[in-house]
Order: C-alpha cells, then structure tokens, then sequence
C-alpha cells in the first residue's frame, strides 16, 4: 500500500516516522505484522496491558530521577 503523508510539523512527522520505524522493526524481529490473524482479542488485550505497564514503570523511573535531581 502506498499513501502520501503531507508534512505538518516536526513532532507530528517525528511519531509518523516512529510509527514506521516501530512496525518495520517488529516485522524483521518477529516475522509478521498486525495483519496477523493468528491472536485473539485477549491476546491483543494482553500485549496492550503488558506494554502500558512497561510505560508506567518507565514513567515512574523518569519521575524518581526528576526528583532526585531536582530537574
């Protein structure tokens, strides 16, 4: 599929871009894509949970070194 993006700012151009990045890494890493039809919903469920609680420790490690360092 090909699309066209417009450009509109550089923080909206640098997620698409991630967003890009992100996908062609999980393709070459795990051999497929979301167009996957081997998971269920769970398991779709499961990964979103799994990778939010990823983020809020992340989040939280970010927030003790703000702290800590006063930033």
């Amino acid at each position: 599929m090909n699309r066209e993006i417009k450009v509109t700012d550089s923080i909206v151009d640098s997620v698409i871009d991630k967003f890009v990045e992100r996908a062609s890494f999980g393709k070459e890493k795990y051999g497929c894509d979301l167009d996957r039809e081997d998971l269920g919903i769970i398991d779709y469920i499961n990964h979103a949970l799994e990778e939010h609680m990823d983020a809020i420790l992340y989040l939280q490690k970010l927030k003790k070194i703000v702290e800590t360092k006063g930033l």
